[in-house]
């Protein structure tokens, strides 16, 4: 059998497994087909176990649970209440103009500097986007996307010897505390003298408590700034290292370009794997999994079944049209009850950002990304992605002289 051309660059050359569904030797049920991962996903005998679902479970349950680990009827009430924050047509409407204003002011620094690091970039954009959404906009210091990077950056894991798991709690409990009295509390409390139409005046309607509104916080801040940030990262890399890819994007209108960009997200999904826990059997393709048993779906394995994406799967093809009414980017912002809300955010505020990057006069990229591993949403983190231009004698937005730097 001949081997197929691989056109990743965050997968580190290891090529999808071929087998649908399997039981590793802990325990764990591993699933990479569209159509099991479809009908599991879509269907009500689940819940959520990843981003430390487990964990949540052993707590005491006081007060509202967060979101992303709600089920049932809960659930469902409260993705109805904040779809509208996310709806193409609001996204449209009320943060084009913001996210055109952003990406001006951040391409315009870089094209002044001249150089830049493309993640660091790509931060600001997030951060700038997703705290209007959430309403994290009064912190009391500058420096909202350097805490929320050190947040999700490192201490989270739960893993090595007594001191060390002692010392990891204390590091998070440090950065948690810092992210709540610099940037969640005084947000808050502009709120509650005057609501917005943002997640906090929502939430504070509702009835959460500041502690309450803290984790959701953190819930969006992975979501909307840390994941976008390295969709935004991982499309500017294909751009700038295809030419003909690169040109095909700057000359397409917008829906072509949105299409072009989610095709790459269909291959290089930010979040690697979807975990979920069975609450009854579920009987897939061949396989009944029992009730109880944790079940891991393989996004790049989903995303690559040639069941639904065709001839080629890893590679980039901007005319690819997925079956199975899977959307250009498949499975990448999950599915079923507890896909991501912000699918379209995120593809709007890449594009507003990406299209005017690619068209600065003598873009390359100087230094590919170096790739590495976040377990916390078991995807790829893309840093020291360093950027050169020859547009700093051209008047745009921004007036700092200084090279572009990371955020940590």
């Amino acid at each position: 059998m001949a081997t197929q051309h691989d056109s990743r660059r965050t997968a580190q050359g290891h090529t999808p497994s071929s087998v649908p569904i399997e039981r590793d030797d802990a325990g764990t049920w591993h699933i990479r087909t569209f159509a099991d991962a479809r009908k599991l996903l879509r269907g009500d005998a689940t819940r959520q176990a990843g981003f430390k679902a487990d964990l949540l479970e052993k707590l005491p349950r006081q007060g509202h649970v967060p979101i992303l680990f709600l089920e049932g009827k809960v659930h469902h009430e409260q993705r109805r209440l904040t779809a509208p924050f996310f709806t193409p047509r609001a996204v449209d409407t009320r943060y084009r103009e913001l996210m055109a204003r952003l990406a001006d002011d951040v391409i315009g620094r870089f094209a002044k500097a001249g150089r830049g690091e493309l993640s660091a970039m790509g931060m600001e954009m997030a951060v700038g986007v997703a705290s209007e959404v959430v309403g994290l906009t009064d912190s009391r210091v500058r420096g909202l996307d350097r805490r929320i990077n050190a947040f999700f950056a490192g201490g989270l894991e739960d893993s090595g010897g007594r001191f060390k798991r002692l010392w990891q709690a204390l590091v998070a409990q440090a950065r948690l505390a810092r992210f709540y009295w610099l940037d969640v509390r005084p947000s808050i409390a502009a709120r509650r003298k005057q609501p917005q139409e943002d997640v906090i005046s929502h939430l504070l309607s509702q009835g959460y408590r500041d502690s309450e509104i803290l984790t959701e916080c953190i819930t969006y801040g992975a979501a909307g700034m840390v994941t976008t940030r390295e969709f935004i990262t991982v499309c500017a890399w294909h751009l700038l290292d295809d030419p003909a890819l690169r040109q095909r994007y700057v000359e397409a209108d917008e829906p072509e370009r949105h299409t072009l960009l989610e095709e790459v997200l269909r291959l290089e999904p930010v979040v690697g794997t979807l975990f979920r826990r069975t609450t009854a059997d579920v009987a897939l393709d061949n396989v009944t999994i029992p009730e109880g048993e944790r079940v891991a779906i393989d996004v790049r394995a989903v995303n690559a079944d040639p069941a639904v994406s065709g001839e080629e799967p890893l590679t980039v093809k901007p005319d690819r049209c997925p079956m199975h009414r899977a959307g250009s980017a498949v499975m990448s912002f999950g599915d079923g009850h507890h896909r991501c809300p912000g699918g379209f955010l995120a593809i709007q505020e890449a594009d507003i950002f990406l299209i005017r990057l690619l068209r600065l006069p003598g873009l390359r990229l100087e230094k590919a990304p170096d790739v590495s591993w976040n377990d916390l949403v078991t995807g790829y983190e893309l840093r020291r992605a360093w950027l050169r231009c020859d547009a700093s004698s051209q008047h745009m937005a921004g007036s700092s002289d200084a090279t572009l730097q990371p955020t940590h």
